[in-house]
């Protein structure tokens, strides 16, 4: 038996006719996801932001996620060095749009979760019912020195993400007045109201990468992001029926995402020089080597022809699926993606608002003639 909750598919959180939801991610950090130099990147501001929200909400994407940074990477440009809080960010963006889905990015580990339930309920009321959670556990241990919380090891900082989602999950049931007893949390007389919008809890998502990450979010969330194959659609499809299939096996049905980087300009030509311009020959290498390094890989760890290939990849938005190309490109790059059996992709751009509107006056009509979206 799947646990799916067919209730949710009545709230206002991603249950749309678009067979491939589309979101904007990263856009709460300065530099979004371009590990990049040239001026015109992406500020990260509020004033942007909100901009930003009011056009996608407008052309009908899914959804906004953002990126719980708390430190930059350092670098020539400090990249994210400038970030804005998540989840005050959604309820201003939830405030200020009608129909868009706009997540939080909490770590689990620096949240209190009972006072984290209670903001997830405020966002959701604020967005009437368009709030979503982007749980994670964090890996970056110099952020976490910043609040004096020590970094869990790995196989306990996801038992500790288990017994925290709980809380919060119980926090938004009917339940009322309950204790709970658990490995690291003992808590007492609980009361959390109000309840999330029609009394239904928001959409959960999670990106574990190691396995006991991928386990965690298969259990206890409705939506798991994954890497997109950059070698063949069938390797991205495979992965995704893999993830499904194990899904399966906890008794659940779960929704499977990518993260992609959009380069669309009016011709091919243009969108791969404009790549080189700004992902290649005006990347901020030294921000890159300082993320690796945080990651532990070095020409030492991992061999001086895979060093290489990751820095490419993380100049190019830290690892994203590359959707390089003119509108009929990209929207085939799109269409291919949801025959893969994806759900969804969050995509980032240099400068959001710059480039967005191309996307939306030329794929969006082309992915609704496809079939592929109803928006």
């Amino acid at each position: 038996m799947v646990d799916r909750e067919p209730s949710r598919q009545n709230r206002n959180t991603m249950y749309n006719d678009n067979a491939l939801k589309i979101g904007l991610f990263g856009a709460n950090c300065s530099s979004g996801r371009a590990v990049t130099t040239v001026p015109e990147r992406w500020s990260g501001s509020w004033k942007d932001s909100l901009r930003l929200a009011k056009m996608a909400d407008e052309a009908g994407i899914d959804f906004m996620l953002p990126i719980g940074r708390w430190k930059g990477y350092g670098g020539d440009t400090d990249y994210q060095g400038a970030t804005l809080e998540t989840m005050t960010w959604a309820s201003g963006l939830l405030a200020a749009t009608q129909r868009i889905t706009v997540f939080g990015t909490v770590h689990a580990p620096l949240f209190n979760p009972v006072i984290a339930a209670k903001e997830f309920v405020t966002a959701d009321h604020i967005g009437d019912g368009r709030f979503g959670l982007n749980v994670v556990c964090g890996w970056n241990e110099d952020e976490f020195e910043m609040f004096g919380v020590e970094q869990r090891d790995h196989e306990n900082r996801y038992e500790y993400a288990r017994e925290w989602i709980e809380v919060v999950k119980q926090c938004m049931s009917p339940e009322n007045d309950f204790n709970y007893d658990g490995k690291f949390f003992n808590l007492k007389g609980i009361r959390s109201k109000p309840k999330p919008m029609g009394g239904i809890r928001p959409l959960m998502m999670n990106a574990g990468s190691s396995a006991a990450g991928r386990s965690f979010a298969l259990r206890n969330c409705d939506a798991f992001f994954t890497t997109a194959s950059r070698v063949s659609l069938e390797e991205t499809a495979e992965k995704v029926q893999s993830i499904k299939t194990q899904a399966r096996e906890y008794g659940r049905d779960i929704d499977v995402y990518t993260i992609g980087v959009v380069t669309c300009r009016p011709t091919m030509k243009e969108a791969q020089d404009y790549y080189r311009h700004s992902i290649i020959d005006g990347a901020d290498w030294n921000a890159v080597r300082d993320i690796l390094a945080l990651k532990k890989i070095s020409p030492e760890t991992v061999g001086q022809e895979e060093y290489e290939l990751k820095r490419k990849q993380y100049a190019n938005g830290m690892g994203g699926l590359p959707i390089i190309g003119d509108p009929d490109h990209v929207a085939k790059m799109f269409a291919d993606l949801s025959t893969a059996g994806l759900r969804g992709i969050g995509i980032s751009m240099v400068n959001y608002a710059d480039e967005f509107p191309l996307f939306r006056d030329e794929v969006l009509p082309r992915l609704k003639k496809m079939g592929v979206r109803s928006i």
